[in-house]
């Protein structure tokens, strides 16, 4: 990584620092492929029993498990599981990260800091249920609240959708399938959860997967609620 925090032209960077109280630091970096948003793999072949595809598949995952033995979720995040296991979700760490154009501080809980990085690993690493989130990944906000989630997840919607128009298909400008993809990110975060119950850890990383369940059920309630009830105010200036 470049001194300014970019990547190079081939591969986007993000660079995660927690210090803790004690003085403690662990640093985590994330190269992605700048074109595909694939995680570059330079980690895990193989893993323990609670990577494998088959311990609490999702049942909407798509894989076949004569392909696939492990889940790329799970395989890509084994160093994570085992060092933040280790540590109670409540224990407040700062975190620093680094993306290709600027960098953010904050002092928050382990389980909202584990659960900013772990969003990045779960969209990267393969599966095609989380696919439809990576525009996400690519203009990353670390420690978003669930206003800014909700925002940015349905400018992303529209923007795919704007795309779709521009090459002749059918768009989705009601946003109706938007709560379907969003219910699919919940079954996943769900059934990880329950990959990580099978360990005998402390609890940062299964609270840092319930913050993003937390966030996929608001933006489904936004939905349900006609979010542009939710958001409308911030475009007065287009609707006079």
């Amino acid at each position: 990584m470049n001194e300014d925090g970019r990547g190079s032209a081939d591969k986007i960077t993000y660079h995660y620092k927690f210090i803790f109280k004690n003085g403690v630091e662990r640093e985590f970096t994330i190269d992605l492929d700048s074109v595909t948003l694939n995680l570059i793999q330079t980690g895990n072949k193989t893993g323990p029993e609670w990577t494998k595809l088959k311990c609490f598949k999702c049942p909407n995952c798509i894989l076949n498990e004569r392909q696939y033995e492990y889940c790329p979720i799970a395989l890509n995040m084994i160093d994570i599981i085992d060092y933040f296991g280790n540590y109670t979700s409540y224990e407040p760490v700062e975190v620093i990260v680094t993306a290709p154009e600027r960098k953010y501080m904050n002092t928050v809980s382990l389980q909202h800091g584990v659960s900013s990085l772990i969003g990045i690993y779960m969209v990267t690493s393969g599966c095609p249920i989380l696919e439809k989130l990576k525009p996400m990944v690519r203009f990353h906000l670390p420690f978003a609240t669930i206003e800014e989630t909700k925002y940015r997840a349905i400018s992303m919607y529209l923007m795919a959708q704007y795309c779709i128009y521009q090459r002749g298909n059918q768009p989705d400008w009601d946003l109706t399938k938007l709560a379907q993809t969003y219910e699919n990110v919940r079954v996943v975060n769900e059934n990880f959860c329950k990959r990580l119950r099978t360990i005998e850890h402390k609890d940062a990383n299964l609270n840092a997967l319930i913050v993003l369940d937390i966030f996929a059920d608001s933006v489904n309630f936004s939905i349900d609620r006609r979010m542009a009830d939710d958001l409308d105010y911030l475009f007065k200036g287009y609707l006079k």
